[in-house]
């Protein structure tokens, strides 16, 4: 039986966020009105001085991306989608690249749970060999226009409840030795589900709950891993 591994991946192992870049992609090209980056700004600029939190920016990006991508035609969605994996997927953590492809060698399943767009997930995860990818499948209604809302979003940000779920679909995959990766608290239900949790490059609230639960702690700085 395989073992499994999790990854998120914003952050865990792309360098920056999909969603983000993804949104740079679709201001730039005119898909969303250039006003609409005003909408995160306040939020970028708190967090890049350090007195707001990256959880409060990207989910200012995550509201601005609902409010003008509805309407928008999937194709050119898509398009723009591909074009921000073709520029950015090479963009990686060495320590995540190096132990996905160890994994891989090893024998993991590897799986992705994210909340950036499926769709941009797929493109990105593909080059890196995972076997199955969750993200957030945005609805699509007449004339292949994207309505703005989420499918199933209560079942994506569950994470727990997505590894639950694999198990019970995958029986002939193991939890035995299951490991994930994460790097904020909301991966904290993810890596509670397996067997050996990593906190890579964790925020604060993350960290103090790895010590407290004797988490192994992973950071990349430069070109220097610490074990710590």
């Amino acid at each position: 039986m395989k073992p499994v591994a999790f990854f998120d991946i914003d952050g865990t192992v792309f360098r920056s966020s999909l969603l983000i870049e993804l949104v740079q992609q679709l201001i730039e090209e005119d898909v969303f009105p250039p006003e609409a980056a005003l909408g995160f700004e306040s939020e970028l600029q708190e967090w890049r001085s350090r007195e707001g939190s990256y959880e409060s920016y990207i989910e200012s990006v995550v509201n601005i991306f609902l409010k003008h991508i509805k309407g928008v035609h999937y194709s050119t969605f898509a398009k723009i989608g591909e074009h921000v994996v073709a520029e950015q997927s090479n963009y990686v953590y060495r320590y995540t690249r190096d132990l996905i492809k160890q994994l891989k060698n090893d024998g993991y399943y590897i799986v992705a749970i994210s909340q950036s767009p499926k769709t941009i997930l797929d493109g990105f995860c593909k080059q890196y060999g995972f076997d199955k990818v969750y993200g957030r499948i945005y609805e699509i209604g007449p004339q292949d226009k994207f309505t703005g809302l989420v499918t199933d979003e209560h079942l994506i940000k569950n994470k727990a409840g997505i590894v639950k779920r694999f198990f019970d679909r995958n029986p002939e995959l193991s939890q035995e030795n299951s490991i994930a990766v994460g790097d904020t608290e909301g991966d904290i239900p993810l890596l509670e589900s397996v067997v050996n949790p990593i906190c890579f490059n964790p925020n604060m609230e993350l960290y103090n709950y790895a010590k407290r639960s004797g988490w192994k702690v992973v950071v990349e700085r430069k070109d220097v891993i610490y074990h710590l």
